[in-house]
């Protein structure tokens, strides 16, 4: 099949909150060709323990490229216990100038409880100005629905749940099959 006549995989939908000392990543379970879902149960947040440091990593995009990912930021992690700002920082710039890595298509959300990241393959490692990210198909809904719902009194985990739903309401690439991890607080 020619690369322009590929509908291309899409859906997923991941944001991270963070709040009063927790931070909570979600992620929805759907992955779409074209128009077509083929599996609603993917599960695309992940918890890491690279040197006994607990990180939560969420991403978007090429599984197998987000793999490769994860793999080269625990290897960071463990070369930099407990620094995921300049592990990350690391990742990014392997990233942005490595010929095999530069083809990777995924993006990042990471947190340690402290720090909450998003990584791209544009060499950018962003720190949420409203303590909260979002990324993928659905990104945009969430975002908007969880600094919307920011100001009330929900913790962050209820928070990220009613911006997915929300999101799944909207995005026709984001599901409610999520799975959530939180850490800190």
């Amino acid at each position: 099949m020619a690369d322009d006549s590929f509908p291309g995989w899409h859906g997923t939908t991941i944001i991270g909150v963070r709040k009063n000392g927790k931070v909570v990543v979600a992620g929805d379970g759907q992955v779409s060709l074209g128009q077509t879902v083929i599996k609603g149960t993917a599960r695309k947040v992940r918890r890491l323990s690279p040197g006994g440091f607990d990180v939560v990593a969420g991403f978007a995009g090429s599984t197998a490229d987000a793999f490769a990912l994860l793999e080269r930021l625990e290897a960071k992690l463990e070369a930099t216990p407990g620094q995921l700002q300049r592990a990350s920082v690391e990742l990014a710039k392997d990233w942005r100038t490595d010929k095999y890595l530069q083809k990777l298509e995924a993006m990042l959300i990471v947190t340690d409880g402290k720090d909450l990241l998003v990584i791209t393959g544009a060499g950018d490692v962003l720190e949420p100005e409203h303590s909260i990210a979002a990324i993928g198909s659905g990104g945009n809904y969430a975002l908007a629905a969880a600094r919307g719902l920011y100001d009330t009194d929900r913790d962050a985990e209820q928070i990220a749940r009613d911006a997915m739903a929300i999101a799944s309401d909207i995005c026709v690439y984001t599901n409610g099959n999520l799975t959530v991890e939180a850490i800190g607080g």
